[in-house]
């Protein structure tokens, strides 16, 4: 399980789909780097997504620990100034709001063929 674990996170790239254990819908890859990735899915009611922070090192996953939430995870820049702030330190994933890394399966995103 753990290899199977290590091959799926090795493979995230911006695009892809994301399936985690006890979740119906797919997350997107929204940004990642090799510890990293921001994933996020619409949630319909509010016209915003839901979005989850995938940390490989420590096998988990969940929301970051801000009180008030500066990233808009909607837009590509956003997610990618939170992926520098994990980098660096200057934001965390929640302790409150974690759970175990389970990835049940990802999609790759399609690559259209240069003509």
């Amino acid at each position: 399980m753990a290899r199977l674990k290590k091959e799926l996170l090795d493979r995230l790239k911006y695009g892809d789909k994301v399936y985690f254990e006890d979740e119906r819908n797919g997350y997107t890859v929204m940004a990642a780097d090799n510890r990293y990735a921001i994933c996020t899915k619409p949630y319909n009611p509010k016209k915003t997504v839901l979005y989850t922070i995938v940390d490989q090192k420590e096998n988990i996953r969940g929301t970051n620990n801000l009180l008030f939430n500066p990233y808009d995870y909607q837009k590509l820049n956003e997610c990618l100034e939170c992926l520098y702030d994990l980098r660096f330190g200057e934001t965390k994933i929640s302790y409150r709001n974690r759970v175990p890394l389970v990835i049940t399966k990802t999609i790759k995103k399609c690559q259209k063929k240069e003509q």
